[in-house]
């Protein structure tokens, strides 16, 4: 895993280029974790030359002469706090920063960018009860069985395709035939998409968390509870965040 924090770092040096062209981060992050912390810190043009990587999995990177064409089949995961504050949509705490600021601040991430990360979820604070509570929840052990069972069930499904071996490495064409929807799970993601003003892209999205949903609970088809789980996996495409 590689983990990013230098919030300076040039978009050369995370795409890769040089007058030499060298891999960047997110290439050596190949079939591997690329971990952004505190995302909003990054400089916005650094962040939007990642749009393509994530959506073609490669790294073109063209010179007068030649071009080179690196991988970067990666995980993003990225971190951020929902203000400069860190208080955002916190009843509880202090408002530090002004609405404008907040704005300005979650607005370093574009809406296409959010557009290709498939899941985003809002950490709440943990109250004192539940970090003083001594029940113990699923244990890793069987967690990392019910995702290595949930995997082998993709590796099956696309024992065919050369290109592809989870969900997540779907294109459009593969998402239609493997992600059917019955009329109420379809009629439900339509009312999430108009009421969210969703893009093509965050659907696509949608389905391919709900199709991983219903593997992990070993379901041969879509249904309406791993739609809706799945539409709440979006935090970022809620009012009162960037809307």
């Amino acid at each position: 895993m590689k983990t990013t924090t230098l919030y300076t770092i040039t978009d050369v040096a995370l795409v890769g280029g040089g007058a030499y062209p060298q891999p960047g981060e997110i290439s050596l992050s190949h079939n591997g974790v690329l971990f952004l912390d505190e995302l909003p810190e990054f400089k916005r043009g650094v962040l939007e030359v990642m749009r393509q990587p994530l959506e073609d999995r490669e790294v073109t990177i063209s010179r007068a002469r030649f071009t080179v064409t690196y991988p970067s089949s990666f995980m993003l995961v990225a971190s951020m706090n929902p203000s400069p504050g860190g208080y955002f949509n916190d009843p509880d705490s202090p408002v530090t920063s002004s609405p404008a600021e907040m704005q300005r601040y979650l607005g370093k991430i574009s809406g296409p960018l959010l557009d290709r990360i498939d899941i985003h979820i809002e950490v709440t604070p943990v109250p004192f009860e539940k970090l003083s509570d001594e029940r113990k929840g699923e244990g890793s052990i069987a967690i990392r069985k019910r995702v290595t069972e949930a995997r082998e069930i993709q590796t099956l499904r696309f024992e065919g395709l050369e290109s592809v071996h989870y969900n997540a490495q779907m294109n459009t064409k593969q998402i239609r035939s493997f992600c059917k929807l019955n009329d109420a799970s379809l009629a439900l993601l339509k009312n999430a998409m108009e009421r969210l003003n969703l893009s093509a892209r965050a659907y696509d999205r949608i389905l391919k968390v709900a199709r991983t949903i219903a593997d992990l609970e070993k379901t041969a088809k879509i249904n309406g509870n791993n739609i809706s789980e799945a539409i709440q996996y979006r935090s970022l495409d809620r009012e009162g965040w960037l809307g």
